[in-house]
């Protein structure tokens, strides 16, 4: 079939993806999934290939995503329903005190996001917000942005959060150099987007205290302890950084099948190093703050409710990329990519950003310009940390300019008391500076490597 045909059955497609998505109002793994079946057949693929991608694409791509993201959603409830989430914020402003206050939330964001889902990390803390606040009497928006900004940096760019274990997982990346440029990028990128942004903006829009919010003072003792709650958290980075290290440098020492390195590398690997820091997460959060085990098993059941959505759109994005594959598109794409000006690294940001504001989901953009992407890096073989930067990219594109076609829009004005507009002007503008400036530094590294 000539390329040009190829081109306009794949615009056809992302159309009929879009058309689903926003005007039918069907769901998104659906949408993917009929997409992927319209790209196959009318490529000229025969019913049963069609079948075969869905089954191959399905199960290649949850066999990984689907342990991962469900041992994490359990981790991340534990550390929510302790009141560990709560204790590193309260911590934090207290020791870096009142005038550092928002610097404090922007730390306390970017962590508390590695186990937490944004919205439900936002919702826990928001109660820090509105007391600082009301003592200061200054705009939420001083406070609240650069919390939001931590926590949606974080969310976007550092694994286990679902979005980018989707992505590496789609891009065949190593979770080491995403968790490393996850940090390395992430850092600046929330200070800018959080406490320098927050700081001017607050000082255009007054946003008050709700009239109704009513103050409780936590006791500190009653939470887990400041440090436990880090250690935890830090276990699986830690852990699958050393794998990545390890790897590397076995490889460099033709040490592969050392005990040594086998050991790093299982205990490394994200399905151990995810079930240590939750079996611990288990015993110090939950049993030894008194949780039953009935308790346990309802806030795991619990858990895996809002992950069970993430994994079956990752897995139906798995089957869009062998589709793409399969068909041949995706050999077309790459062949095409050639002779383009336009960086792979660069394509991948402008992908995700176009779906980003288009559709409205960050998931969504993130699993389907991945897809989109994965055909077309293939051949190229990518060194891992410019895959791995590739991955940030597309995060940083489906950041930006959320609007009111995104959930987390009317969450944050809700919370805020905020119009439209000045949700447009303080929350919109934040999430568009993480993704322009998240984007650039990533393209800027992928010279280097």
């Amino acid at each position: 079939m000539p390329d040009y045909l190829l081109i306009l059955i794949l615009a056809a497609g992302v159309g009929l993806l879009l058309l689903m998505v926003l005007k039918l109002k069907v769901q998104a793994f659906i949408a993917l999934l009929i997409t992927a079946v319209f790209l196959g057949l009318a490529a000229g693929m025969s019913p049963s290939s069609v079948i075969k991608s869905i089954t191959d694409g399905m199960g290649s791509t949850l066999g990984f995503v689907a342990t991962v993201v469900g041992i994490g959603a359990i981790f991340g409830q534990l550390l929510e329903s302790s009141g560990g989430a709560e204790s590193l914020a309260r911590y934090l402003t207290r020791k870096f005190g009142k005038d550092n206050a928002p610097y404090a939330l922007a730390l306390s964001g970017f962590v508390v996001a590695i186990p937490v889902f944004l919205d439900v990390g936002f919702i826990i803390l928001v109660p820090i917000i509105y007391a600082l606040a009301r003592d200061t009497r200054k705009s939420l928006l001083y406070y609240a942005l650069p919390l939001l900004a931590g926590l949606a940096v974080t969310h976007a760019f550092i694994p286990p959060t679902p979005g980018p274990i989707a992505v590496s997982e789609l891009l065949n990346a190593d979770l080491g150099w995403v968790i490393l440029f996850g940090f390395a990028i992430g850092l600046p990128v929330t200070l800018i987007a959080g406490p320098m942004f927050g700081k001017y903006i607050s000082k255009r829009i007054y946003a008050p205290v709700p009239e109704n919010f009513e103050h409780t003072v936590t006791d500190m003792k009653s939470l887990p302890p400041f440090g436990q709650v880090i250690a935890i958290i830090a276990v699986p980075l830690v852990l699958i950084l050393a794998n990545t290290v390890t790897s590397a440098w076995a490889a460099a020492q033709h040490l592969e099948g050392n005990i040594l390195v086998e050991t790093v590398s299982f205990i490394g690997h994200p399905f151990i190093a995810l079930l240590i820091a939750t079996l611990l997460a288990i015993w110090f959060m939950g049993i030894r703050r008194g949780f039953s085990r009935d308790t346990i098993l309802q806030l795991s059941t619990k858990a895996l409710a809002p992950a069970g959505l993430i994994i079956l759109v990752t897995g139906a994005g798995g089957v869009f990329k062998q589709v793409l594959i399969d068909s041949g598109i995706g050999v077309m794409l790459a062949e095409q990519m050639t002779g383009m000006a336009m960086p792979p690294i660069l394509l991948a940001w402008v992908l995700a950003a176009i779906i980003r504001v288009t559709q409205g989901s960050a998931t969504v953009a993130m699993i389907t310009s991945a897809g989109l992407m994965s055909p077309l890096l293939e051949p190229l073989q990518l060194s891992a940390p410019h895959t791995a930067l590739t991955v940030i990219a597309i995060a940083a594109g489906s950041t930006v300019l959320s609007h009111v076609n995104d959930s987390g829009f009317w969450l944050v004005g809700k919370y805020l008391g905020l119009s439209e507009k000045q949700t447009l002007r303080s929350w919109t503008i934040m999430e568009t500076i993480i993704g322009i400036t998240g984007g650039a530094l990533a393209v800027g590294l992928s010279f280097f490597f």
